[in-house]
């Protein structure tokens, strides 16, 4: 692709180990667009939690009691096919965006990304200093200046850890809980207490020591890129028929040799957070965080050439001259996203807030019953997947069926789940074959909130037997 070999900032020394990335921040208006977004995701990662819609939390993930919400729905296991409607469609949701606008979720939507970015990365910077004088303070002695500046970083890296923790342990046991663990002695939340400075560690350690490392080496998603991009997909990309051969300023050496617009001054490695060189094509390590395309445009402005250097494109753009459009793939894939979700969306909000699983009674055959009935024995579970409690009852389609409780379902409180024992009864004159479909009617608090479906078992054309 490119005329000349370009190495770029190796993430590895020549011995094999790891060289420490120092990337420069430029602020430019895609860097600004970025901020904003962080700052708006930040306030909500960190106020979900107390979030409330209709009760319920905004957002919750709680593996041990099999409960989750989400945007104030409750789902049980008994919902397992839409958690599977849900897995399938985010898969297909992921594939299809990175196939139309690569991996840009990365630089601008990851948690890892914004947290280290916008939040660790900015209190480094605040303490130490630019990539210069980070470089030379690593490097030096220590020295009580280093011990005030690196012991003061430190510190708050762990601090604002804690407060990552305790808000991602709110996401897993709830904000009630949380508080619980917060406000109450020790020994009584022995659990949540340990959790809570586990996270702490795992988080403190990924973005004081790991850093970049998670989005070239670990996360499966800079993997999965490199098998899902082609030549139509939009990336962060480098204008290399525009840009070669690239060199410094000079009046002489332009007329002798005219050279393309990159003045070769690695703006765009200094700012890359993986360390990476744009110039040498599309990479799994690039994230699409769009700091290259802001340094890049500064240059340019300068030396009074046309942005976009660096900018969003394609391969094929490239090529042909193309300037970057919302081209017909583009759209057609954004059109089946939107589809997908706006199924899922239906299903969600179409799901009955009461969940009902009848079954008979095993081993048990009919049994003959005064008024010339035949009756037969079944076990329901009830869920009530509501913040109310709900009163439930069943009532039959057909009204020559009657139900006899034996324990009935009555108030159901919010989010529990309840036995139910009953008889079916049907006069044995209605009764037309030895399997019978029944259909019995929900009802919440005299509303009908669905229906479901059993068999029953009765004599073939009157024969009396048990």
């Amino acid at each position: 692709m490119l005329s000349t070999p370009i190495t770029g900032q190796p993430s590895t020394t020549a011995a094999g180990g790891r060289k420490w990335l120092y990337p420069l921040v430029r602020k430019g208006k895609l860097y600004n667009y970025r901020s904003w977004l962080s700052y708006a995701y930040l306030l909500l990662f960190f106020a979900g939690p107390f979030i409330r819609i209709n009760g319920n939390p905004l957002l919750l993930l709680n593996f041990m009691e099999r409960r989750f919400v989400l945007l104030g729905q409750v789902f049980w296991p008994q919902d397992s096919i839409l958690f599977v409607l849900v897995m399938l469609v985010g898969m297909v949701c992921i594939i299809l965006f990175t196939i139309a606008f690569g991996r840009i979720f990365c630089g601008w939507i990851c948690p890892q990304t914004i947290f280290m970015e916008m939040v660790f990365r900015k209190i480094e910077i605040w303490i130490e200093g630019q990539p210069q004088k980070r470089r030379k303070l690593d490097e030096g002695p220590w020295t009580n200046e280093k011990l005030l500046k690196k012991g003061a970083k430190h510190l708050l890296f762990i601090i604002v850890s804690f407060l990552i923790a305790n808000t991602f342990l709110a996401y897993i046991v709830g904000s009630e809980q949380l508080i619980n663990i917060v406000s109450e002695p020790i020994g009584l939340h022995w659990t949540g207490f340990i959790s809570i400075w586990i996270f702490t560690a795992v988080f403190y350690l990924v973005y004081s020591q790991a850093r970049e490392l998670i989005c070239t080496v670990i996360c499966p998603y800079g993997r999965l890129q490199g098998v899902l991009t082609d030549k139509h997909t939009l990336v962060v990309a480098y204008n290399f028929l525009r840009g070669e051969p690239r060199g410094k300023l000079s009046k002489k050496e332009a007329e002798a040799s005219p050279k393309g617009d990159c003045v070769d001054c690695d703006l765009c490695v200094a700012v890359c957070p993986t360390g990476i060189d744009i110039r040498n094509g599309t990479q799994l390590e690039c994230i699409n965080c769009t700091a290259c395309i802001d340094a890049c445009n500064q240059v340019m402005a300068k030396i009074n050439k046309p942005l976009n250097l660096v900018g969003f494109y394609s391969e094929e753009m490239i090529r042909e001259n193309k300037k970057p459009t919302f081209n017909t793939r583009m759209a057609a894939y954004s059109t089946v996203i939107v589809v997908l979700l706006g199924v899922l969306t239906y299903f969600v909000l179409q799901r009955n807030p009461v969940d009902v699983t009848i079954m008979r009674s095993a081993g048990m055959l009919y049994q003959e019953q005064p008024g010339g009935y035949i009756s037969n024995l079944y076990n329901a579970e009830v869920t009530n997947k509501t913040n109310a409690d709900q009163h439930i009852e069943l009532v039959a389609d057909d009204p020559a069926v009657r139900i006899k409780y034996i324990q009935a379902p009555g108030i159901l409180k919010k989010e529990e789940t309840s036995k139910i024992v009953f008889f079916l009864l049907i006069p044995e004159a209605n009764i037309r074959s030895a399997k019978t479909d029944i259909t019995l009617h929900i009802m919440q608090n005299k509303t009908d909130a669905g229906s479901i479906s059993t068999t029953f078992i009765g004599p073939v054309n009157g024969e009396g037997s048990k």
